[in-house]
């Protein structure tokens, strides 16, 4: 872009030249401030109408808003607003000439004295201004603001500049982040780190992003979940509680609800089984909500979901069942379950096996009614490679998925421990991947040697940290919870 194209940028090249010829450098090093705007709100409550005080601050933020040829100034920081008021009263001809050269969306610094104007708006009467930096480009036009959503993500910066609602859903998620790790730590969890690089893609059912690593000369996968890492931890007795706080990468299409980036806290905990991790799914959402949000009730959608515990507990194929009438564990055979599911809307190859069959049975007449919080239980242990098999149906296995809004939210099993069943699980896998399943996971020979050195009982659980901040702050769009979620180039 020229100036010649853009005649406004060309008009603030040419303040920002005026104010280097004053011998002003428009983006200097630091400015010490001593409050932000919240602080002088909080601060000066009492303060009377028409009051003035002695009391000299340093503040520092954007121009949103200049009034009256630079006489009064809106200057926003991340805690809010206040008012200066640049008069020759206060303010000497070097500074006047300053405000003379600013534009909305400048950054500056004031020094002066607070009042509270006749009107009853803080104020503070600028002694001192100092270009912080000069904005080059325009800010989008006040009150229609930045209305094309996607130019919103591509340039984040601009939406946190002019959305005090973009800015709050991504402070929000920092604190559900925090009030998550808090949670755990609290009760004893070790929070640890894993790789980021794989040599062999596992933990999920998922296609990888492949890289390549030159001074091995190798390929290498972006994790696509922490969960046989974090494991291995168990195995050397690290902890009997850990957990990670991990972004993940999965291969995959793009949606509302997926983003090739994404973030889950995964963690483990030793002696226990699946049924624990239900429990605890419960304590961290509710202890999230209760933090974030003060309340358990919360509206997403339009819909008022209560989150108070204890939440249902139901089979993958009971509520198949319920839903439709058709009975899948009464099915022998794969074929059977194909045609069942087919009749019920379910899009197949025609080479999906019984536990497949159910699952899609599911996802098409089922997961999108599961407004209220609720653990589907029940999981076929042909899409469950790395869960114990149920006690009582060995075609089942102790997994569970949490939904909420129809999302699956969290994923838990009482994890697979007997090296034997996990390898003739893995090769299940291969033989799928051979087939052209490109989601199976690979044998992961050392995973298979870590269990033979004894892996403890234990309950494994993952949250999707994405989906749950959109469920606490009525976000319709994954893409709106995260910073800088994956685009197509223009």
């Amino acid at each position: 872009m020229n100036d010649a194209e853009d005649p406004l940028r060309a008009v603030r090249i040419g303040k920002l030249e005026s104010l280097r010829a004053r011998g002003i450098n428009p983006y200097p090093y630091a400015f010490a401030r001593s409050h932000e705007a919240a602080d002088l709100e909080r601060h000066y409550a009492g303060l009377t109408t028409g009051a003035e005080t002695g009391e000299r601050v340093r503040i520092a933020g954007r121009i949103r808003a200049i009034r009256n040829s630079g006489m009064f100034i809106d200057l926003h920081d991340t805690s809010g607003k206040i008012q200066i008021f640049c008069h020759r009263d206060n303010l000497p001809e070097e500074g006047l000439a300053v405000v003379r050269l600013l534009d909305i969306g400048d950054l500056i610094g004031v020094e002066g004295l607070v009042r509270r104007t006749s009107r009853g708006e803080l104020t503070v009467n600028a002694e001192v201004v100092a270009v912080l930096a000069k904005s080059l480009r325009p800010l989008p036009e006040k009150y229609h603001g930045l209305a094309d959503v996607e130019l919103r993500y591509r340039q984040r910066y601009l939406d946190l500049i002019m959305n005090q609602e973009s800015r709050e859903t991504l402070r929000r998620r920092s604190r559900v982040v925090a009030a998550m790790r808090r949670h755990l730590v609290e009760r004893d969890y070790l929070e640890v780190e894993t790789p980021m690089l794989h040599t062999i893609p596992g933990g999920a059912s998922a296609k990888p992003f492949i890289t390549h690593h030159n001074a091995l000369d190798m390929d290498l996968y972006l994790r696509i979940a922490p969960e046989l890492h974090l494991k291995r931890l168990l195995v050397g007795g690290l902890a009997d509680k850990l957990f990670e706080i991990n972004r993940c990468f999965r291969n995959e299409g793009i949606s509302p609800r997926h983003n090739p980036e994404f973030t889950t806290l995964e963690l483990y905990e030793a002696y226990v089984d699946f049924t624990a991790m239900m429990r605890l799914v419960e304590e961290l959402v509710t202890s999230v909500a209760e933090s974030v949000l003060g309340a358990l009730k919360i509206n997403y959608g339009g819909a008022v979901i209560d989150l108070s515990p204890p939440w249902p507990r139901r089979g993958m194929a009971e509520l198949v069942n319920a839903a439709t009438g058709v009975d899948f564990l009464a099915f022998a055979d794969a074929e059977s379950a194909r045609s069942a599911a087919t009749s019920l809307g379910a899009k197949l190859t025609g080479s999906e096996n019984w536990g497949q069959a159910l699952e899609a049975a599911f996802a098409a007449r089922v997961e999108d009614t599961l407004i209220q919080p609720i653990h589907v239980t029940g999981f076929p242990r042909d899409i469950s490679p790395l869960a114990k098999a149920d006690r009582t149906d060995p075609r089942l296995a102790e997994r569970f998925e949490t939904y909420i809004y129809g999302w699956e939210v969290a994923n838990a099993f009482s994890e697979l421990t007997d090296p034997q069943d996990q390898r003739a699980r893995f090769e299940a896998q291969m033989r799928a991947r051979a087939a052209g399943d490109e989601e199976a996971q690979p044998l992961d020979e050392d995973y298979v040697a870590a269990l033979e050195y004894g892996l403890p009982p234990c309950g494994g659980l993952g949250i999707g940290i994405d989906r749950l901040v959109m469920l606490l702050t009525d976000s319709p769009s994954i893409r709106d919870v995260i910073a800088f979620p994956t685009l197509r180039p223009r």
